[in-house]
């Protein structure tokens, strides 16, 4: 009994604790290969019961565990990123499908020309990755890098590299993705703040990793794309088409006109929604069109931040701001333009809407399960008192909570591959640590920042975005390493010290 009254009270029992759950976490995940959910529900049932918390208070009893740790640990987080998840996958569906991102990837093209064609390819991930998920983006745009290499005869890695490095930072830094998502609700912090610091941190982390380091490495290692890889994308005419839209951007950079057509519709030939008239003239829609249902949620956000801070309180307009800016309501507004722009305007059945909405919609459940597996991970290690021991420990070592929340995300990172994972769990450790500080919005979204940063570091072979980057590429393991493992690394270390010499002046 001496043991147990020291595992539950003593500061370093219950660092103990906070280790061992941990460990069994990283163990069930990495060397048992258990789905994370269930990992995590297992990690914090045993931290829980470890702990000497009432079965009362972790599950509820037989009549009501509607107050438990298990329902308001999964329902708090769920409840506050279910909605945005959700609209945001069904928007970037709809997107992918009218063939949005070979409009946009066309046009940039054109503007910069053949010989800019790498910035071209990561300003595509950068601003096209807001609305889809990095691996949609990986799978949409690789015919492109294919197309763009085959033309160039230089190196796949230095067309690759860019796109990666603008899908990787959006979908680490930005909402409607995922990890910022979740580090936001656990973290109590405002999505339009989110955006803004994302932004602050990610551009510049981007610059150095996706343009200075991706154009050095990409001169390095000369990678022809495959053969067996042209031929797998899809149709002659989109090779044809992407070819034609270099031809044109290099006669418009040395001063011809040139029209906004798009690029190629490699990935998106025959999908819904892809045959209407409205748009560019060939079938597809305009660039202006992309521009706006990809920037509409993200500028309602924002109306929504700033309208509560300048507006009067109580007015009409501040209450206008803050209902379309509130993060559901805006993506929900994006999300029903985008279908009717984009999907029935312009032929897309109700039926084709239906499976298309489905067939987007079914992986997000694996990461609402995480996610909220996650938060009851999260609830357990605060209502265990672990939390300000860790606050405790961390201010007489001296370490900064911003620091200290990127070195966690790197270790779980590293552990176990995941982002998702490893910002779901860095940010219910780190919430504990936050309440009660007083911190302000913008330096929350500094350290919801830091974990995004931890979160990409280093990516290698226990991470699926790592075979995937390889395998759609057809980048060998150990060039993969020496490039894209790298560039994660660049993004991760960019980033964290943007957010850390941002918190020393906010």
């Amino acid at each position: 009994m001496t043991f147990v009254h020291w595992l539950q009270h003593s500061t370093a029992g219950l660092l103990l604790l906070a280790v061992v759950g941990i460990a069994l976490l990283l163990y069930m995940i990495i060397r048992l290969k258990t789905e994370p959910f269930i990992a995590l529900l297992v990690a914090g049932l045993v931290v829980a019961l470890a702990a000497g918390l009432p079965v009362s208070k972790i599950v509820g009893t037989a009549q009501k565990s509607s107050t438990s740790l298990l329902e308001t640990g999964f329902g708090g987080i769920l409840g506050h990123i279910a909605l945005i998840i959700g609209l945001g996958t069904l928007i970037g569906a709809v997107l992918e499908s009218s063939g949005g991102a070979e409009v946009l990837t066309g046009r940039l093209l054109r503007l910069f020309g053949e010989q800019r064609a790498p910035l071209a390819m990561g300003l595509s991930g950068l601003i096209f990755g807001i609305p889809v998920f990095f691996d949609v983006g990986i799978f949409v745009f690789a015919p492109l890098v294919y197309v763009v290499t085959r033309r160039t005869g230089k190196s796949i890695v230095l067309y690759a590299m860019p796109l990666l490095a603008g899908l990787s930072i959006v979908h680490a830094f930005l909402p409607p993705h995922p990890g910022p998502v979740v580090a936001a609700g656990l973290l109590h912090v405002s999505l339009g703040w989110l955006i803004l610091i994302g932004l602050l941190c990610g551009i510049p982390a981007w610059v150095v990793g996706g343009l200075v380091y991706s154009l050095w490495i990409g001169k390095k290692i000369n990678i022809p794309v495959p053969e067996e890889m042209l031929a797998a994308a899809p149709g002659e005419a989109a090779n044809s088409a992407n070819s034609t839209a270099l031809s044109d951007s290099a006669d418009s950079s040395s001063g011809s006109a040139g029209s906004s057509g798009s690029a190629g519709s490699p990935g998106s030939s025959g999908s819904p929604g892809s045959r209407g008239s409205s748009g560019s003239g060939d079938g597809k829609p305009s660039i202006g069109l992309v521009g706006f249902i990809i920037g509409l949620p993200l500028v309602l956000i924002l109306c929504g931040t700033f309208g509560s801070l300048f507006l009067p309180k109580g007015s009409a307009a501040n209450g206008v701001a803050t209902f379309v800016g509130t993060p559901g309501v805006a993506l929900a507004i994006a999300a029903l333009l985008a279908f009717w722009l984009l999907g029935f305007r312009r032929g897309m059945s109700k039926q084709e809407a239906a499976e298309l909405s489905t067939k987007a919609l079914r992986p997000v459940g694996m990461i609402l399960l995480v996610v909220g597996a996650g938060g009851f991970f999260g609830a357990v290690l605060s209502a265990t008192g672990i939390g300000k021991v860790l606050a405790t420990s961390m201010s007489a070592g001296g370490l900064p909570v911003i620091a200290l929340a990127y070195l966690i995300s790197c270790a779980l990172r590293l552990a176990q591959g995941s982002a998702t994972v490893a910002i779901t769990l860095t940010a219910g450790i780190v919430a504990p640590l936050v309440e009660g500080a007083h911190y302000s919005q913008p330096h929350l979204a500094l350290i919801a920042v830091a974990i995004s940063a931890g979160s990409i570091i280093a990516s290698h072979v226990n991470d699926g975005g790592f075979w995937m980057v390889s395998r759609a590429f057809g980048i060998p393991v150990r060039e993969t390493l020496a490039s894209w493992t790298v560039l994660e690394t660049v993004l991760s270390v960019t980033g964290f010290v943007v957010s850390g010499a941002l918190s020393l002046v906010i």
